[in-house]
């Protein structure tokens, strides 16, 4: 494979493993835009809708169904959550498509609750509705999803809104579509933003190539017109949200809510003990005043009972009733045979239809944005023709509740947008028309701007005497949003795979007997991502890949770091003092810096004298570098973006003069191909070499054209004067 042969894989492409229909031959029942959906779902063979409550995924995932029974011949299995099963059923019946209860039928429809005995193998499709419960599961049942149905060839997922930016529940999708593993995925586009072990957020650099990807198997729309299609019957009604305070006994003045900053769940829940009877008083106070049907969200289910005693006629479903009476009476709900329904949203938050109720009241508010969000989308849905009124019921200690409710609905708007953007073409670019390129060259040094492997080739071969560098650390940093960036990588095979082009090229241009030094670390394996705590010994996959170049591996330089400095930026388990009074077996060292040396093999007419002291030359022999100061390197502030995800790590300059003072002679040549701001190429021509360096982001080249200019002058005035 060669390189640009390599980067066209690298960009993720979806092959489409399902059929072409005609869009005439679809269901009449359906819109031109889910007819549109549905004939794209059937084409890509596995995929998923992410589209707003009332936009019609029932009849979207039933002609789904149904066409690829009539296609395979085998029948196509729906997984619904509870009571949502008789409304599809009811629904198939209107647009004429026939559905049964697990066990026999075309199209057959079950609970998740069924799952364990369910046989995938009898079915040639499987649809989940209300697909987020893949990230509501616990680890277990969605593992359980995931493997049952891993062979299925026809898959569909089907649901309002993955959450904002929860990178787990669309990692679920992704996964379950056979699309790309969530470890690839949490690689390729996300980064560990510290804390526990769901701190994902999206690289800084990678919205728009993951919004791409995400594009290639899913489509997300809020209505219509997202996707370009008229707005007629899709505008929704007005939506108040009317908060009602109750002062605690005790006022706790933090303020906090919704997770967003470290709120006790336990203290909190204290709180609304607190104020029970105040708050459930307040919800019967307000159904009790009006005849109109309204659902009342609880947490707990002595709250239920009270409420039931408060409010006469109302109906409770709590976990404890019987599977067949909570769809009894969530579906009796639905079709009016009662007035006042008390649940929790985690019972049926879900699937379930409920614009015949345009009145909510949530009595205790919990952590959960989506919960509150998919309980209020029940009857805040396309179809509904009446204001919807919200009543949240909170405590003196919920700062700004219907503030963070707005924030976090616009935290959703705004990666709607994103993915809406990546899927008009007009939108992207071509990296290479697009790229500015720059050579900035004088008499001691050159930089160019650009992919380090595609401009090495225009470097003559047996030229360079040393080369420097520290390499992207795979997928812990991210600089850019370019494809060449080989910290954009999905894992770390990915990433050995491009880095190995680069070090053929090290080979072809370095003189024999010549040396090239690696700065490198070995890797924290993190439970959020991989399931366990861990190294990676990145610094053998480095010796690895020059070692199958043809390259020797020459010597191993330890250069100390303090341990508590590392512990307090990364708050690593494992350098927790705490850990070692908890479970000493899982404490470790710090991790050191390596300068792994490689040599290329080959007499050598070029040796290197190097003019060193006896006491210089014992303190560079040492296996450790103790004295390396961590703060003495270039400036790199000025270099960054502000929407780099981690700030610019430049080599120590004494480990660069160091290595260059020891195998190199004044006037050699000296290669950086990552050059950054410069760091290396600084310090060559500082210390009367020459050097050649390569910077893809643009924002760090003109740094190093900034540094080693700089250098430059300094080198000329010392010899002037």
């Amino acid at each position: 494979m060669t390189y640009e042969q390599f980067l066209e894989e690298k960009k993720v492409r979806i092959t489409p493993s399902g059929f072409d229909v005609d869009e005439r031959d679809l269901n009449n029942a359906l819109f031109p835009f889910q007819k549109y959906i549905v004939k794209k779902a059937l084409y890509k063979g596995k995929y998923a809708i992410f589209a707003d409550c009332g936009l019609g995924k029932t009849i979207q995932q039933l002609e789904w169904a149904y066409r690829v029974n009539l296609h395979t011949g085998r029948p196509v299995l729906i997984l619904a959550p509870l009571a949502v099963s008789g409304q599809t059923i009811q629904e198939g019946k209107k647009f004429g498509i026939d559905v049964s209860h697990y066990g026999s039928g075309s199209i057959q429809i079950t609970n998740y609750e069924q799952l364990d005995n369910i046989d995938p193998s009898l079915f040639s499709g499987i649809v989940l509705d209300e697909s987020s419960i893949l990230k509501n599961f616990t680890g277990a049942i969605k593992k359980k999803l995931i493997d049952s149905f891993r062979d299925t060839p026809y898959k569909l997922c089907c649901t309002a809104t993955p959450s904002p930016n929860d990178p787990e529940e669309l990692g679920n999708h992704s996964e379950f579509l056979n699309v790309m593993s969530r470890n690839e995925m949490l690689a390729m586009y996300f980064i560990h933003d510290g804390g526990n072990t769901s701190s994902w957020k999206l690289k800084p650099h990678g919205h728009k190539y993951f919004w791409s990807f995400v594009s290639e198997w899913a489509i997300m729309l809020c209505n219509p017109a997202d996707i370009g299609f008229k707005m007629e019957g899709y505008n929704l009604p007005e939506l108040k949200l009317i908060e009602k305070k109750i002062i605690t006994p005790k006022r706790d003045t933090s303020g906090l809510f919704f997770n967003d900053t470290a709120v006790s769940a336990t203290n909190f829940n204290q709180e609304l003990r607190l104020t029970k009877i105040e708050r459930l008083s307040e919800a019967a106070a307000i159904v009790n005043a009006s005849e109109e049907n309204f659902i009342i969200w609880v947490k707990q289910n002595e709250e239920g009972e009270e409420l039931k005693r408060l409010i006469p006629g109302s109906v409770e479903v709590k976990g404890s009733d019987t599977i067949e009476y909570k769809e009894k009476m969530l579906l009796g709900f639905a079709n009016n045979e009662f007035r006042v329904l008390i649940t929790k949203s985690k019972i049926a938050q879900f699937g379930l239809n409920y614009q015949n109720c345009h009145n909510q009241i949530f009595a205790s508010l919990d952590f959960s944005f989506e919960g509150l969000y998919q309980s209020i989308r029940r009857s805040y849905r396309f179809g509904q023709s009446h204001t919807v009124n919200i009543w949240l019921i909170t405590t003196d200690t919920m700062a700004n509740v219907i503030q963070t409710i707005c924030k976090k609905q616009q935290q959703f708007l705004e990666m709607q947008n994103e993915m809406n953007a990546s899927m008009n073409p007009e939108t992207h670019r071509s990296d290479k028309q697009s790229r500015i390129s720059e050579v900035v060259e004088t008499d001691l040094f050159t930089l160019k701007l650009g992919d380090c492997v595609q401009l090495i080739k225009e470097i003559p071969d047996n030229s360079i005497g040393f080369s420097i560098f520290s390499p992207p650390f795979a997928d812990l940093y991210v600089y850019s949003d370019e494809l060449e960036d080989m910290g954009n990588s999905k894992d770390y095979n990915e990433f050995l795979f491009a880095f190995n082009f680069l070090v053929k090229e090290l080979y072809r241009v370095v003189w024999s007997g010549r040396n090239v030094a690696i700065h490198c670390m070995d890797l924290p394996i993190q439970k959020g991502k991989e399931g366990y705590i861990g190294l990676r010994d990145f610094s053998n996959m480095i010796r690895q890949a020059f070692e199958d170049v043809g390259f020797i591996y020459h010597s191993r330089v330890t250069i100390w770091k303090d341990p508590v400095t590392e512990m307090q930026r990364t708050k690593a388990l494992g350098l927790l003092h705490k850990q070692v009074k908890k479970d000493s077996a899982m404490s470790r060292v710090g991790l050191p810096d390596y300068l792994l040396v490689f040599r290329k093999p080959g007499d050598s007419e070029h040796p290197v004298k190097c003019d060193i002291s006896v006491d210089t030359w014992q303190k560079y022999a040492s296996p450790v570098w103790m004295d390396i100061n961590y703060s003495d390197t270039l400036n790199g502030r000025s270099g960054r973006n502000e929407d780099d995800g981690k700030h610019i790590c430049p080599l120590q300059l004494p480990t660069i003069g160091r290595a260059i003072h020891l195998w190199t002679n004044k006037g050699d040549t000296v290669l950086s191909p990552f050059a950054g701001i410069g760091s290396e190429i600084y310090k060559a021509v500082q210390m009367g070499r020459k050097g050649i360096g390569f910077e893809l982001k643009q924002s760090y080249f003109k740094e190093a054209v900034k540094n080693c200019i700089s250098a430059t002058l300094a080198e000329k005035t010392e010899k002037l004067f």
